[in-house]
């Protein structure tokens, strides 16, 4: 009775985790998958090269990973098919620890995407979650002949319509945008106040003289101590954007981006624009005519690239250049639509769902 409660905990642990992991990121599986170029790009330099012909098929491995994440939570709580559940979720265990060890050993991807962009772990961290979750699994596997054997009708609809639940929200998040945005660039940040710290930075200087090690609160003025370090005190005042940027051929144009009313239209993959998807862009920045908004093309590409997409399109657009790892960050659409006033994330749209003049107008002069 004992050992049967014991393993009923774990079921609720583990599949619990596996649902709350998997949730998190059938959210934004665009996310997922821009994780997984990262390994990818990694594994085809580091181990295998064919590694590198993973990468287009990206996205869809996310929805497969996210959507088996969830479904196997539920299985294992609701003791469906138990054998083959634990079986699978001790191969994803093993596959995601000899991620989260490869990211922490060797310092190639620094953060797993484990919880998605909801929380943020460093991967040393990942990886001794994942070793906890290991010995759990194993624990499961090692006593799966006295989980249920069979399960009722209604448990297997419910894995059925959980199936079917989580790859439609996927289907649903890819098409549009994440329901909820837990990135740094969401609606409502002041993307210029967050890049500066919340407090003034408060470092501990670590100097060395012979083998005695010293702690000190300032920069100490002796010539004869030997710098090893400084540490950060409180790294919860560090800005919670470091990495924006934006520039062209007159310079860094990032405080330009700050200021007024801005329509930026972001794009992060150059070479995968559908130019089919632009009618209703073309219609929007035309109607907009001599409103007081400025359109901005903000893209990962050259300056000639960009300046050529204005020309060709006919838009009355500044062009900036900007990181790619950025711009997926902004958005996760390719193009995708950002409103800045003042700096402040006003909304943002899919192209999928390009707003009106009218939508946009209103929002900005409301």
């Amino acid at each position: 009775m004992v050992k049967q409660g014991l393993l009923w905990v774990l079921r609720i642990l583990v599949g619990g985790l596996f649902i709350f992991s998997g949730l998190i990121k059938v959210n934004d599986p665009v996310g997922t998958s821009i994780k997984l170029e990262e390994y990818f790009d990694v594994f085809s330099n580091d181990i295998a090269g064919f590694f590198y012909y993973f990468k287009p098929f990206a996205l869809y491995i996310a929805v497969f990973l996210v959507v088996l994440e969830v479904v196997l939570g539920v299985m294992l709580i609701l003791g469906v098919k138990s054998r083959f559940t634990v079986w699978s979720l001790a191969g994803m265990i093993l596959f995601f620890t000899f991620l989260t060890f490869f990211s922490a050993y060797f310092n190639k991807v620094t953060d797993c995407g484990c919880f998605g962009d909801a929380i943020k772990l460093t991967p040393w961290e990942s990886f001794y979650k994942d070793l906890i979750l290991l010995v759990l699994i194993s624990i499961l596997f090692l006593f799966q002949s006295d989980l249920p054997k069979s399960s009722p009708k209604w448990a297997n609809f419910s894995v059925l319509a959980v199936a079917i639940g989580s790859l439609v929200l996927s289907i649903v998040a890819i098409r549009n945008l994440p329901f909820i945005d837990f990135r740094a660039y969401k609606e409502g940040v002041n993307i210029e106040q967050d890049m500066l710290p919340s407090a003034p930075l408060v470092y501990d200087y670590i100097m060395k003289r012979g083998e005695e090690t010293l702690v000190f609160e300032q920069y100490p003025s002796d010539e004869t101590l030997e710098f090893v370090e400084m540490k950060l005190k409180n790294p919860e005042a560090l800005p919670k954007i470091s990495d924006f940027s934006a520039w062209n051929e007159n310079g860094d144009m990032s405080a330009e981006m700050f200021q007024g009313n801005k329509l930026v239209l972001l794009i992060s993959k150059y070479a995968k624009l559908d130019y089919d998807q632009f009618g209703q862009i073309d219609s929007l920045f035309d109607a907009l005519g001599s409103a007081p908004i400025e359109v901005v093309v903000m893209a990962a590409a050259t300056q000639e690239e960009i300046d050529r997409l204005i020309a060709d399109r006919g838009w009355n657009a500044l062009g900036v250049q900007a990181d790619a790892t950025v711009v997926k960050t902004m958005i996760r659409s390719n193009p995708g639509i950002m409103m800045l006033k003042d700096g402040v994330v006003l909304s943002k749209y899919h192209v999928n769902n390009t707003p009106s003049a009218d939508e946009t107008l209103n929002l900005f002069l409301k």
